[in-house]
């Protein structure tokens, strides 16, 4: 049976995230100073004392959740023995850094500059997500291109499960969506509460931008291969690796596909490295056969 380590992305901080880790293990306690170093600020703080909506600020969520995943699998190297890995959207740099395809450092960097690109584009032109439950992915799809025809943006961005598929797009766009989407048929349909439309043509500026990022730092060749959201597909070439990390801020994050896709490959247990069970409760959702944990 092969094992799949699986990273998470936003929404899955918590107050106190990481501080039993860093009062527990040398190795944790240095690369979380390391982290305050490369931040400029004491990240580790905010993490361990902060309320949850320290934890919302952009300039601390996705760094937080990228440090709290990485040092996990870190100071657990002598069990960390996967066969692939994967990431949910912030998560696959997560990941990448795991399978050693990037250096920590590196991979925090590239952190920070993505979450203060999406800032800067969320606050460009306002926008937003929803969640729509129990209503066919091809009737989502077919919803959000006739708004799109109609003028307004709206935008499949992340295939989590079964029966949840969240959207993206315009603030007017979204809301059609929703009353749209309800009439269709889903149970819920769920505007989110998150500064802006990830994962859709609003983050453009910001793929432009963290794409040269991207392009200037060294990628290895990784340890396994990693499932890309962008494709769902198994991937070892560094060249590849970048070109769809970039391709990812404007593209839905294919989480149902690649979970199915690391199954057809032979992973029959999943485990959870980051803050958070998120993840666990998706996969199970896509198979409830499947072996699932966290580190």
């Amino acid at each position: 049976m092969k094992k799949a380590y699986v990273f998470p992305g936003q929404g899955s901080q918590f107050p106190g995230m990481g501080k039993e880790l860093y009062e527990s293990d040398t190795l944790a306690k240095e690369l979380f100073e390391k982290a305050n170093e490369i931040i400029g600020f004491r990240i580790s703080d905010v993490m361990f004392s902060g309320t949850e909506e320290d934890l919302r600020q952009t300039k601390v969520t996705q760094p937080a959740i990228f440090i709290h995943s990485v040092i996990l699998a870190m100071v657990n190297e002598d069990k960390f023995t996967p066969d692939m890995v994967a990431g949910h959207s912030l998560g696959e740099f997560s990941s990448l850094v795991a399978n050693k395809a990037l250096s920590f450092d590196d991979g925090l960097k590239l952190v920070i500059q993505r979450a203060n690109a999406m800032q800067k584009a969320c606050e460009m032109v306002p926008s937003t997500m929803a969640a729509i439950l129990m209503l066919d992915d091809a009737i989502v799809r077919e919803i959000c291109l006739s708004i799109t025809n109609d003028g307004e943006i709206v935008v499949p961005a992340n295939y989590n499960c079964p029966g949840q598929l969240v959207i993206s797009g315009s603030i007017e766009g979204i809301a059609t969506a929703c009353k749209k989407m309800t009439e269709a048929g889903a149970k819920r349909a769920l505007p989110l509460s998150v500064g802006g439309a990830f994962h859709s043509p609003f983050m453009e500026p910001a793929r432009v931008e963290l794409a040269a990022a991207i392009n200037a730092t060294h990628f290895n060749t990784p340890i396994c291969p990693v499932y890309q959201n962008i494709n769902a597909q198994a991937v070892t070439n560094p060249d590849e690796i970048k070109q769809n990390l970039i391709a990812q801020l404007t593209a839905p994050v294919l989480w149902t596909q690649t979970v199915e896709n690391m199954i057809n490959d032979g992973a029959g247990m999943f485990i959870e490295v980051g803050p958070g069970k998120v993840l666990q409760g998706l996969v199970k959702k896509i198979n409830k056969e499947l072996i699932v944990e966290s580190i």
